[in-house]
């Protein structure tokens, strides 16, 4: 499983430690993913993923799973999330069709 946010792309990127002598030494900065499940209300349950804190925080902000995803572009999410976002699309075709 890769190390990389599904919403923000966040990955891990390589760096310098730098010691007090100012010998540097390769490192790497790893995101802070979490594993969590988000409550999709055009699917109807919970849906797990692995996405960062900062992806967390920008999806409550943006007002639930369904509501961040059907308002961000296909280039910047993930190919989990445009999976979500396919299935979301799908239910609410669906839901209109019946209605």
């Amino acid at each position: 499983m890769p190390r990389r946010c599904a919403f923000t792309g966040k990955g891990v990127i390589s760096g310098h430690h730098v010691s007090h002598s100012n010998i540097k030494t390769k490192r790497r900065f790893k995101p802070n993913l979490q594993s969590t499940s988000l409550y999709s209300e055009a699917l109807g349950k919970m849906v797990p993923l692995r996405i960062s804190t900062a992806g967390i925080r920008t999806v409550e902000h943006n007002g639930g799973l369904d509501a961040f995803l059907l308002g961000t572009p296909n280039r910047k999410l993930g190919l989990i999330a445009l999976r979500i976002k396919r299935q979301i699309v799908d239910s609410r075709k669906g839901e209109t069709a019946a209605a």
